[in-house]
């Protein structure tokens, strides 16, 4: 995994460039505005969140459970399920809970277990690159999901999440991949260095 293309394109949204998105998302309808914030909040791939259900969100614990769709095998080499949970703002969830009606679908075995947003992953990149062209983002390599995953990595650095915890919140199996977060330059490299001197 790398935060350059090989032509020294950035590949993950920068803190201007992630706050522009998010303002620009919650001015969006319900489901859009949801869709973003969620990827924002929890860095998770637009397949992990076409997953989520009622059902994975903990409204008083304030976390999202996400399931990893990398494959992953245990000892004896069988498919491996892995869920990780991600803490989230308590106004997101409001906003969530309020959109989608999550408390109440909690209390359906059917409705919790169905997806919040029954639409395609080529349908969420549509949304967010709309939104991204709204909020100013440049057409470059890091106006995607995937820039938004990668921005999610870069601002938990910047903010000191330690790696090990940024480790799983990405759902990485190896914190060798979770490292290159810690190879932010430029702005970012800035911010980190002026918590040293501040």
């Amino acid at each position: 995994m790398r935060l350059y293309d090989t032509a020294g394109n950035r590949l993950y949204l920068n803190a201007e460039e992630r706050a522009a998105f998010l303002d620009v998302a919650r001015k969006q309808p319900a489901r859009d505005r949801t869709i973003c914030e969620t990827l924002h909040f929890t860095g998770c791939r637009a397949s992990e969140l076409l997953e989520i259900t009622p059902a994975r969100v903990d409204l008083p614990g304030g976390t999202i459970a996400l399931r990893s769709l990398k494959k992953r095998k245990d000892a004896s080499g069988a498919p491996r399920i892995i869920y990780r949970t991600v803490p989230v703002p308590a106004e997101y969830l409001d906003t969530l809970n309020t959109a989608h009606g999550i408390r109440e679908a909690q209390h359906s075995k059917k409705q919790a277990n169905a997806p919040i947003w029954p639409i395609s992953r080529v349908r969420v990149w549509q949304i967010v690159k709309a939104i991204m062209i709204e909020a100013g983002i440049p057409d470059a390599p890091q106006r995607s999901p995937k820039g938004l995953r990668h921005g999610f990595g870069i601002n938990a650095t910047v903010n000191g999440i330690p790696l090990h915890m940024l480790q799983k919140w990405m759902g990485h199996a190896q914190l060798s991949t979770t490292v290159v977060y810690a190879d932010a330059v430029g702005k970012e490299e800035q911010d980190i260095a002026a918590r040293m001197w501040g």
